[in-house]
């Protein structure tokens, strides 16, 4: 049976990062009954880590970018919970998104929606989620965002 999930990321042009290794004393994810709790992705691209302060020197544009390549880490920690198999997920629960910008950036939302818009593009109705978008004066490494998710998965 083709999985369809798969196959829906490659006709959107995506392929998934390897599932990125913990940078510290946690674990990548927590399943607890039909739920994963996935640690938080920080914004990292084929080039490396994803740096900037949205509102000072990185534009909305690559913002919204940064958190699509934590919505595909996110996705890549959540094909190794699933033992590889994508077709187990049920339904992306919650996502809260960081955002590293200056005290007076507004568009949180609009830079997490990158991560958002994945996974209604990739999971469909099952991709809708709960969500928070929060500003923060600095993440990691000096990323622009990091993102963490709540998956249910049967």
């Amino acid at each position: 049976m083709p999985n369809m999930i798969e196959e829906r990321l490659t006709s959107l042009g995506l392929t998934l990062p390897e599932a990125p290794a913990p940078a510290a004393n946690y674990v990548p994810f927590v399943q607890t009954g039909s739920l994963v709790f996935i640690s938080g992705q920080i914004s990292s691209g084929s080039d490396g880590l994803i740096c900037g302060k949205l509102g000072q020197d990185m534009e909305l544009e690559t913002g919204v970018a940064a958190a699509r390549a934590c919505g595909l880490a996110l996705i890549a920690q959540l094909r190794a919970a699933c033992g590889g198999d994508l077709t187990r997920v049920k339904r992306v629960v919650k996502l809260t998104g960081f955002v590293n910008c200056t005290g007076d950036f507004t568009d949180q939302p609009k830079v997490v929606n990158g991560c958002s818009d994945l996974m209604v593009a990739v999971f469909g109705e099952a991709g809708r989620h709960a969500r928070a978008a929060v500003g923060a004066p600095s993440l990691p490494l000096g990323v622009a965002v990091e993102i963490e998710g709540i998956f249910e998965i049967v």
